[in-house]
């Protein structure tokens, strides 16, 4: 695969971060595609218009692409580093290669994905970058939210 591929699935991915900011949301897009090189499923956070905290990009674009009868030589896109639960997704299925945004923002389970046998591409897109920049600084609370950060001081038992 070129790199010139890896960056026109980003595309893909990043139309649907722009999509879920657009609609009051976490800018974060995704798209599976197959080992042909075909979108099979695209989608983007929706955990804020769904009210459903597991609705991140990853799995919005695993649930659209539907049942596969297998997700070898497939290729996760994402526009930003995979969090653990969207790095699960990606061992528990056996998706072989990951394409990711950036990772300068938020730096997810990738590296893990990498040392258990997943391609893991880091394109650290600058547009992928701005967009969640501009987010966490206009929503800091929801970022912190969306990321599983709590915000709060321990409290003794």
């Amino acid at each position: 695969m070129s790199s010139s591929q890896f960056r026109s699935w980003l595309d893909v991915a990043a139309e649907e971060a722009k999509a879920g900011r657009d609609s009051g949301g976490v800018p974060i897009g995704a798209a599976l595609i197959s080992a042909e090189g075909t979108v099979l499923g695209r989608g983007h956070n929706r955990r804020v218009q769904d009210g459903d905290p597991s609705a991140h990009g990853e799995t919005s674009a695993f649930r659209a692409a539907g049942r596969q009868r297998t997700y070898q030589g497939t290729t996760m896109v994402t526009t930003l580093s995979p969090c653990w639960y969207c790095s699960g997704l990606v061992r528990q299925f056996g998706i072989s290669r990951v394409v990711i945004g950036e990772a300068r923002t938020f730096f997810g389970g990738h590296e893990w994905l990498a040392e258990n046998g997943v391609d893991v591409v880091l394109l650290d897109d600058p547009d992928c970058v701005g967009l969640m920049t501009e987010f966490i600084d206009k929503h800091p609370n929801l970022w912190f939210e969306d990321i599983g950060v709590d915000d709060e001081p321990e409290r003794d038992a």
